[in-house]
């Protein structure tokens, strides 16, 4: 029988699985759109639209196995591997942002044309953003999941950009041309400043950056009777979770059952 914490996960599971199959769904349609139509503004909202296919497959990832216990192979549980691939992703958008920044700004005056068919395609892709954001909201509140509120409010994000796009790309086929191409070159420089953004985000911790200072560490764990002295402070970003490892000394003349409720003081005072 499941407890209601696995009933939880899985319906989150549920959620994530069918949300990634509209992203792929929206992605789709925006490339064929963009190739069929030669709009660049709308390439790059498929090039954005990956990022929300791809987060899809991190939140999964991340509920699915990251959760997982420490192990003999990975002590310090499994919570890395959501950031390493965060960081993949940011490597990937940054790269697409210079690309199509590239062929914004050196194409020459293009031919874009624009239908019904296409056009409507574009207006199903909004259709199924709105929707899919307050599908996603009623979940999250239901399930109070924080990961798909986060999900909820970048896909409206997403219905703000579409528009935009499709503004661009309607003005550039009545002559002006270059309107598709500001578009295009606008969205670039969103998609890299998201790439920045999880950047600062995974770096930190991919390096193992300090995560708290050690001279409060310090002053945390000396004020606990029977401490010493403390030694080898080291404090890291292990995904959402902080890691500290130190080194106390007490007197050696106390038991062992007496030096680990110390230990455990100390340990009960660094988590508050």
């Amino acid at each position: 029988m499941l407890s209601p914490m696995d009933t939880r996960d899985s319906n989150v599971l549920r959620v994530i699985l069918i949300e990634g199959a509209a992203n792929l769904a929206v992605l789709l349609i925006k490339l064929g759109v963009g190739i069929s139509t030669g709009s660049l503004a709308i390439l790059g909202d498929a090039v954005h639209s990956l990022t929300d296919a791809f987060n899809n497959v991190v939140a999964w990832f991340v509920t699915r196995h990251s959760v997982k216990p420490a192990d003999s192979k990975h002590p310090y549980g499994h919570r890395k591997f959501e950031t390493v691939a965060v960081f993949v992703l940011a490597t990937l958008l940054a790269t697409l942002a210079f690309e199509l920044a590239i062929r914004a700004l050196t194409r020459d005056r293009p031919e874009i044309v624009s239908g019904r068919l296409e056009l409507g395609l574009m207006v199903l892709v909004l259709v199924i953003n709105i929707v899919l954001s307050w599908w996603q909201r009623r979940w999250a509140k239901q399930l109070d999941s924080q990961i798909l509120l986060a999900d909820a409010n970048h896909t409206l994000s997403d219905v703000l950009i579409t528009s935009s796009v499709i503004a661009a790309w309607q003005f550039s086929t009545m002559g002006w041309w270059w309107a598709d191409q500001a578009c295009a070159l606008a969205v670039a420089v969103f998609i890299l400043y998201i790439a920045i953004g999880l950047f600062k985000s995974t770096l930190p911790v991919l390096l193992d950056e300090r995560a708290i200072d050690a001279d409060a560490l310090r002053s945390a764990v000396r004020c606990i009777e029977g401490v010493r002295r403390v030694s080898r402070i080291r404090s890291r970003w292990i995904g959402q979770v902080c890691a500290v490892d130190l080194v106390i000394a007490v007197n050696a003349t106390l038991t062992t059952e007496a030096a680990h409720d110390i230990a455990d003081r100390v340990e009960d005072q660094l988590a508050e």
